[in-house]
């Protein structure tokens, strides 16, 4: 089975291609079915998250290109848009990267937690559309239980240290004092929960959190004593808060340059701190230009990310130690498994002859042929039964120079344990 992992990330593409690869939770049952037709791989999986789109997929074939293909034509993009920032692993290689992914390795910053929830969520929502079998089953499950080995056994998730947590450090170069400042929250997912805990932490006590489904957003806020609101709600609320950070699964902008606009009148331009987490952006570029509106995106968090990252330096190379000895078990696992297979094949395949020379014997038995005649009839054909296959593979693997072959026989049967000019006898065997 060969394993094929493709995908794009903050490295190798900006925000600007990476919101236009997003698979949204809408059209993921369009993309499950449209990719396993495309691709023609047994088993798929999708992984979409504001800093990478990756997709991991199991089958006999290469299907690399066809998958670019698709990839680009889902998304309306031209393949060219796609080759320069795409990369590719594959095998061994693959299965490194998806454990380097679960321990947050590959994350924007070092170690941080999130992804492998993210990852987890990938594998459920492929195990829901029927995407996975056998083999992302048992790579998923070996990843999760290195990840989780890399989280104990390592420092490298010790410091609270994440997108989220990097959004409000940022927002501590514009407010010295948090505790005097209202923050807006747009969304209720992960992302924008551990952004109310870290706000709360630095002092925020005034939390307006909106969401597209009120329940949720209320939910959320009254665990830090602040309000939930819809998303329509969010222009009569907009001058009362000087925090915005947005985080949503919106495929269109949710914030416009008009509503900041209108609300910085009111607030006589007090000045906004805003963060766009979200890919694609929930708040359009064009605020940015606006006076008194510091806006980041999650590009923009990379000074703050780099630091976190030399904290973690150290811890990262100990993850890389055991993420290599991750790798090795489950290689190591898919071998003893494809011995057994192929072990069972054999050993159905000696009793298949095993049975056709047994009911010969039998049947000559039956007709009052000697025992003993019999007896040495049956040994003698499953003795060239068992070897006739074997010989002639020998014999054409010699002739084109693969000695590695009658290597492999010699340690199957211990032959260098037997002396060639000595008769073999039961003894020796």
């Amino acid at each position: 089975m060969a394993l094929l992992t493709l995908g794009i990330n903050h490295r190798t593409a900006p925000v600007e291609i990476r919101e236009r690869v997003a698979f949204t939770p809408e059209r993921m049952a369009e993309a499950f079915s449209e990719l396993r037709a495309a691709s023609g791989a047994g088993e798929a999986a999708i992984l979409s998250t504001c800093n990478r789109t990756e997709l991991y997929l199991a089958g006999d074939d290469d299907c690399a290109p066809t998958v670019l293909r698709w990839l680009a034509g889902f998304h309306d993009l031209d393949v060219a848009d796609l080759e320069n920032v795409l990369y590719l692993h594959r095998d061994s290689d693959a299965v490194r990267h998806m454990m380097r992914v679960a321990s947050g390795l590959d994350s924007m910053v070092l170690g941080e937690p999130q992804i492998f929830g993210q990852l987890k969520d990938a594998y459920s929502l492929a195990r829901e559309h029927g995407a996975t079998g056998s083999f992302l089953t048992r790579l998923f499950e070996h990843t999760f239980s290195v990840a989780k080995r890399v989280r104990t056994q390592t420092a490298i998730g010790e410091n609270p240290v994440s997108v989220a947590y990097a959004s409000v450090s940022m927002a501590h170069h514009i407010f010295a004092d948090m505790s005097r400042n209202k923050a807006l929250l747009i969304g209720a997912g992960k992302t924008i929960e551990l952004v109310a805990q870290h706000l709360a932490e630095a002092g925020v006590r005034q939390f307006l959190i909106a969401n597209r489904t009120l329940e949720r957003a209320q939910s959320l806020a009254e665990a830090h004593g602040g309000k939930g609101i819809l998303l329509s709600e969010i222009p009569d609320h907009l001058a009362d808060v000087d925090i915005v950070i947005s985080s949503t699964a919106s495929p269109l902008p949710i914030l416009g340059k008009g509503a900041v606009e209108r609300a910085l009148k009111k607030r006589k331009h007090r000045p906004y701190f805003m963060v766009d987490i979200a890919v694609p952006r929930d708040i359009e570029p064009e605020v940015a230009s606006l006076a008194d509106v510091y806006l980041y995106t999650v590009d923009d968090l990379k000074q703050v990310i780099e630091e976190n990252i030399r904290s973690r330096e150290g811890a990262a190379r100990e993850a890389e130690n055991l993420i290599s000895s991750g790798v090795q078990d489950f290689l190591e696992q898919l071998r003893a498994l494809d011995a057994v297979s192929t072990l069972k094949v054999f050993r159905q395949r000696a009793e298949v002859m095993r049975d056709a020379e047994t009911e010969k014997a039998l049947r000559a038995l039956r007709n009052g042929a000697d025992p003993e005649t019999v007896l040495r009839s049956m040994a003698r054909g499953l003795t060239n039964k068992l070897l006739h296959q074997p010989s002639i593979q020998v014999r054409k693997a010699m002739a084109e120079g693969r000695t590695e072959v009658t290597e492999c026989l010699r340690e199957l049967y211990q032959l260098d344990t037997l002396d060639a000019d000595e008769p073999i006898t039961t003894e020796k065997l």
